[in-house]
């Protein structure tokens, strides 16, 4: 059975801006605090966490969709890509970004879903309402 990671945050910016952070280098680096490669392009490859996180864009739909091949430096060698999918959407004068990441191998299932919390969703928004 294909393992299922659903998470929902809003964020105190449009999604639009969302969006836009998630893709571009600088901002993403300045949201997590760890240098990123990334592009908007598919194919692009992706990078965080000094490699703790590889991947590559494989579709990119402005404003409202990015979906990635991702992997975790605790995936076994022999473990597939997961796949990241990203919905970004208005909720009043906030943005909110459904998740969905499938595929997460078992061992690693529990990590990557604290993960998304520890080091996106909380870091995110204490980002956000630092700045003035």
């Amino acid at each position: 059975m294909r393992s299922v990671i659903k998470q929902s945050v809003v964020l105190p910016a449009p999604a639009k801006r969302l969006f836009e952070m998630y893709l571009d280098p600088t901002m993403h680096e300045a949201v997590t605090g760890a240098p990123v490669t990334i592009a908007r392009a598919p194919g692009s490859p992706f990078s965080a966490f000094n490699g703790a996180l590889s991947g590559q864009i494989l579709v990119v739909d402005e404003p409202a969709l990015i979906v990635q091949s991702w992997r975790s430096s605790a995936f076994k060698s022999g473990d597939p890509d997961s796949t990241l999918i990203l919905f970004f959407k208005p909720e009043q004068s906030q943005g909110r970004i459904e998740l969905i990441h499938l595929d997460v191998p078992e061992h690693d299932h529990d990590g990557v879903t604290q993960g998304w919390q520890k080091f996106y969703w909380s870091p995110w928004l204490r980002y956000l309402t630092s700045q003035p």
